[in-house]
This record gives structure tokens, C-alpha cells and sequence, in this order.
């Protein structure tokens, strides 16, 4: 008896920014993205900016209107959410087909933004800023 492989319906990635974690499904479909079980155009409150941030991967990689995109966001706000979002779907694309990395890669999609907030330190007022000093 043979093994019959089905082909696979759906592709994962994981994405991070600042704060927020997204877990993103791609699934063989119209090009429909949800976010937090919403329109991606109600999640990111009407910022277009936000909106195309999110499309980009789909668009470099010209598969926008072939997946539809189920994520699911955790932490952070609104633009670490998207950022991270963004991360995720080039991920499960790069799951899709490991061929894309050089069109990913060359867009920047697959780099993680390290950057987050510095923690406050002792004896300052936020995590740089200094107490302002009175002489008299």
C-alpha cells in the first residue's frame, strides 16, 4: 500500500515587534486578511499606512490575491501588532515556498526589529532623561 501525501492547505508563521506576538495562518483562498477575528481594515482603526504595511509581503512576493490571512495578536499596540503581523505572514510564506527568501530577504520582511522600549533606570527620571538639576 502506498503513502498518498494531500497537498497542504495551510502555512504558519510566527512574527514579533516591540512587545506584540502574532500567530498567522495562511489558507488557499481570495485574499481576505483578518486580524483579531476583525477586518484588517477595522484592526488597524483606519490608518492605510498600517493597512499597506501588513499587504507588503503579499504584494512583493505577487501572491496577494491567491491566501486568505488569519492572525492572531497578542500585546503591544495597534503598530507593534502590524509589525509583527507582517513578520508572520512573510514567514508562512517563506513556509509556502522556501524559494521566496531572496525576494523576502531583499525587502527586508524576515528581519525581526529588535528595537523595543529601554527600561527605566535608578536615580533618572524615564530611561535616559536625568532629574533637572537646581542650583539655587
Amino acid at each position: 500500500m502506498t503513502k498518498v501525501t494531500l497537498p497542504k492547505e495551510r502555512w504558519y508563521g510566527t512574527g514579533r515587534r516591540k512587545t506584540a506576538v502574532a500567530r498567522v495562518w495562511l489558507f488557499n483562498g481570495s485574499g481576505q486578511l483578518r486580524v483579531n477575528h476583525q477586518d484588517v481594515r477595522d484592526f488597524a482603526l483606519g490608518r492605510e499606512l498600517l493597512v499597506q504595511h501588513i499587504h507588503e509581503p503579499l504584494e512583493v512576493s505577487k501572491l496577494a490575491g491567491r491566501f486568505d490571512v488569519k492572525a492572531v495578536c497578542l500585546g503591544g499596540g495597534v503598530t507593534g501588532q502590524a509589525g509583527a503581523v507582517r513578520l508572520g505572514i512573510a514567514r508562512a510564506l517563506l513556509e509556502f515556498d522556501p524559494a521566496l527568501r531572496p525576494i523576502l530577504r531583499h525587502g527586508g520582511f524576515l528581519t525581526r526589529d529588535p528595537r523595543a522600549k529601554e527600561r527605566k533606570k535608578y536615580g533618572r527620571k524615564r530611561a535616559r532623561r536625568g532629574f533637572q538639576f537646581k542650583k539655587r
